[in-house]
């Protein structure tokens, strides 16, 4: 691959990154991991506002589905031992000005997605841990979370939460969440100490939710994508929590099972990006000690093995982004130990179209 680098903003300890529809134009947004601002991009990179100046604490974002830029966030989790007063808060625009609302206290919360289905808007929400007496203390495990999300979130805030269901418990150090299609239907993959679990949401409205078991091993991230064209997904693994090694397991219809293993270790391994980048499926990996690169691994049909591709060196990446803008693939990095928020313009280089 061929890579061109811009660095859009400094921001410290920048951490979150989502794709925001706004005023009709494709968007992003950055936002921090400790006290500092969230940052409102346009498609080009070119910062366009300031959608809050703290409190920060900024895990995930995700846009409110059909709306012109409303979405919802995390705040206050500021790491795994100070995260009590973490919550969820919608944040609309109007007439200029962000509006930040509580949606639901929820001390700890990591990871959460809104998935829909048959119309439905379901909120899924994960929690790293449960509670903890002393520093890195992992002996209340965390939970999934669900609720219905209507479509008017006006009528929630401090003193009116959104009501949540306890989906599963005792998931230990539940940090990775990834959202993954499965027979026209998205779905939610959560990676745990416990392992990996797919989380369908119910067909009808008050219906149950499904719950599959995909991997036994301890996991921090993980996504699922075909990465071989065999027409089965491959799960590319993370592990374990905060971990050092990179493996993809292969789907035979009667489980999963290890196919590669990356030969170096790769210390805090944290971004993961899985699916298309100039024109291959890959995935793309940052970590956040050691070299602190950020990496990409395809199939290569030609020679029937993962290759392995540096994008960037010494940047110390916590979470990607991917979208198309002319043509042209692109990637969001959250520089977060060099606090830089990174564009990459990627294209494909002549001997790579050898294994598409």
């Amino acid at each position: 691959m061929q890579v061109e680098k811009k660095v859009l903003a400094n921001l410290t300890k920048c951490y979150s990154i989502a794709p925001l529809t706004y005023q009709g134009r494709f968007h992003f947004l950055v936002a921090a991991e400790k006290t500092d601002r969230c940052i409102l991009f346009d498609e080009t990179g070119k910062e366009v506002d300031t959608v809050w100046e703290g409190p920060g604490g900024v895990m995930t974002m995700v846009q409110v589905p059909g709306s012109d830029g409303q979405f919802l966030a995390t705040h206050k989790f500021y790491s795994p031992n100070d995260s009590k007063e973490a919550k969820i808060v919608t944040v609309t625009p109007a007439d200029g000005v962000w509006e930040v609302k509580t949606l639901a206290e929820l001390p700890f919360v990591h990871r959460f997605d809104i998935l829909v289905r048959n119309g439905v808007k379901y909120l899924i929400a994960c929690t790293l841990k449960s509670g903890h007496a002393y520093k890195d203390d992992w002996s209340c495990p965390g939970k999934v979370y669900c609720a219905v999300l209507p479509d008017d979130l006006s009528t929630f805030d401090e003193a009116h939460p959104l009501p949540l269901t306890v989906l599963k418990e005792g998931l230990t150090k539940n940090h990775g969440y990834a959202r993954t299609e499965n027979g026209g239907v998205d779905t939610a993959l959560i990676s745990c100490e416990n392992g990996i679990f797919q989380f369908l949401p119910p067909e009808q409205r008050n219906g149950e939710w499904e719950i599959r078991e995909l991997l036994d091993v301890p996991a921090s991230d993980a996504v699922l994508l075909d990465l071989d064209g065999d027409g089965r997904k491959e799960l590319a693994v993370l592990s374990p929590f905060h971990g050092d090694t990179f493996s993809i397991y292969q789907d035979r219809g009667e489980g999963f099972f290890k196919v590669y293993e990356c030969p170096d270790k790769m210390e805090f391994l944290h971004a993961v990006y899985g699916g298309p980048l100039c024109r291959i499926p890959r995935v793309v990996i940052g970590f956040r000690k050691g070299e602190r690169n950020l990496v990409s691994f395809s199939y290569c049909r030609e020679s029937g093995t993962y290759e392995r591709e540096i994008i960037d060196r010494d940047c110390g990446p916590a979470n990607v982004c991917h979208y198309m803008v002319n043509q042209n693939d692109v990637i969001i990095s959250a520089n977060r130990e060099t606090d830089e928020i990174a564009m990459y313009t990627v294209t494909p280089s002549s001997d790579e179209l050898k294994c598409v």
